[in-house]
């Protein structure tokens, strides 16, 4: 059975870039009636907040990104141990006794000679004693011994990769405060959970290297891994992970749909053009792996205002029946409310800003040099309530009285009603003013 997964860390709110893993593993698991676990990478325990866990899950529920269940590395413990003993016990993980300021200096020297900053197993040549010593002295921290080989695999998006673990240093699976890093947890993880396929950012193809050695080490097969690009402001800078505006509910507070957010990036990266999809169930159906590419993918926070104002276009009554409800508009209105001014919404926010406007008749403008002639129309004007014949009533009356006609008549009476230059037909505006408009 495909089982995929996404495993963020609780050391921050979830981003638009971490998204990207999110949504492709879970397609994938979807589109093949597979199993997808959210697994919270809560081993670093002084970064991990609760606060953070629950954004996660907030923001994948909001998504409709759903999982069958949850995992947390910080109650997998015991596997961690066990895996740790096995890779003791078969000589693949070993006690280093290096301080930080040793290996900066020895990453340097290894430059200033032309050679590449790989670690020299120092720690696998010390006695005993000296390993009791040191130990004593400054504590201990544990790497995982590659094998010095090519390390290859079929990437789902980059294609062949071929790593030679001999330029790679061994990794540090355990700080020397006991904590067990990402490339040793996710390893043992992958292979006692099952996971068939991982989808992840390219930052990580080194670690899928070690990985790879690792998993094998722990006596399973390694997962099939894809590689997608990461994202590039528009103008092909780096994203933050910390810039706010990017984080998923940041996104949501400014008004971004779902749908929006999840359109968007199902086709982001890849040669499929970006289609605004009405559902989840949709946006899997047309989600192909195989169509992305390994360039940067620049993303645009301003493309998801346009694609948020078109899905709201489509939508039922039914689907903002409380929003239009929490605007104030009566029952008996809604549906002639929602068929007026669904095309002409930015956000839902704006469902409140439209009533407004029907409700108060304050939201008129003029400009100086139409003032005067604002006033005399809205003397033409009577009171509410009006009906779907007041429009062309009042703008002959108007027409009649000063002899303005076009653009130079329909312009500023739409202003002196609704203070906006575009909008809903004037007609059916008209019909919903509860109130005489104010400039």
């Amino acid at each position: 059975m495909t089982t995929t997964r996404f495993a963020p860390s609780p050391t921050g709110w979830l981003h638009i870039g971490n998204l990207r893993a999110a949504l492709f593993n879970h397609a994938i698991a979807r589109q093949q009636g597979g199993e997808f676990i959210l697994r919270i990478d809560d081993t670093d325990q002084e970064r991990s907040k609760p606060e953070y866990v629950d954004g996660i899950l907030e923001a994948l529920d909001w998504l409709g990104i759903t999982h069958d269940r949850v995992e947390r590395q910080s109650g997998r413990v015991e596997r961690y141990t066990a895996a740790r003993e096995k890779l003791v016990a078969d000589g693949r993980l070993y006690e280093c006794f290096e301080t930080p300021t040793e290996l900066d200096l020895k990453r340097k020297k290894q430059l200033n000679m032309g050679k590449p900053p790989v670690y020299d197993r120092a720690a696998l040549d010390l006695s005993d004693a000296e390993k009791d010593r040191l130990r004593a002295e400054r504590g201990s921290h544990w790497r995982f011994k590659l094998d010095r080989e090519r390390i290859e695999w079929e990437d789902g998006i980059l294609g062949p990769i071929s790593i030679d673990a001999a330029s790679v240093s061994d990794p540090v699976l355990i700080k020397e405060s006991g904590q067990v890093l990402y490339t040793f947890a996710s390893s043992v993880d992958d292979a006692e959970m099952g996971i068939t396929d991982v989808v992840r950012g390219s930052d990580h193809v080194t670690n899928t290297a070690t990985q790879i050695q690792i998993i094998r080490a722990l006596g399973y097969e390694p997962p099939r891994f894809a590689h997608h690009s990461l994202l590039t402001g528009p103008q092909g800078e780096a994203l933050s992970k910390r810039l706010g505006t990017l984080s998923l509910r940041d996104l949501k507070a400014a008004g971004i749909e779902p749908m929006a957010i999840l359109s968007l990036m199902a086709r982001l990266g890849s040669s499929q053009p970006v289609e605004l999809r009405q559902t989840p169930a949709e946006v899997i159906e047309g989600f192909d792996i195989a169509t992305f590419g390994s360039a940067p993918t620049k993303f645009d926070p301003a493309d998801l205002e346009p694609l948020t104002a078109r899905w709201l276009s489509q939508q039922p009554l039914s689907e903002v029946a409380e929003d239009v409800a929490a605007a104030g508009v009566p029952d008996d209105l809604a549906e002639a409310f929602w068929a007026v001014v669904r095309e002409n919404l930015k956000t839902r926010a704006t469902i409140a800003e439209w009533w407004a406007v029907f409700r108060d008749g304050r939201a008129g403008r003029a400009e100086p040099e139409d003032a005067e002639f604002v006033a005399q129309a809205l003397g033409l004007l009577g009171d509410a309530p009006y009906g779907p014949e007041t429009w062309k009533q009042w703008t002959d009356a108007v027409k009649a009285e000063t002899g303005r006609k076009g653009r130079g008549l329909f312009l500023p009476l739409r202003r002196a009603v609704t203070g906006m230059d575009h909008g809903p037909e004037m007609a059916d505006v008209m019909a919903l003013m509860r109130v005489k408009p104010q400039v």
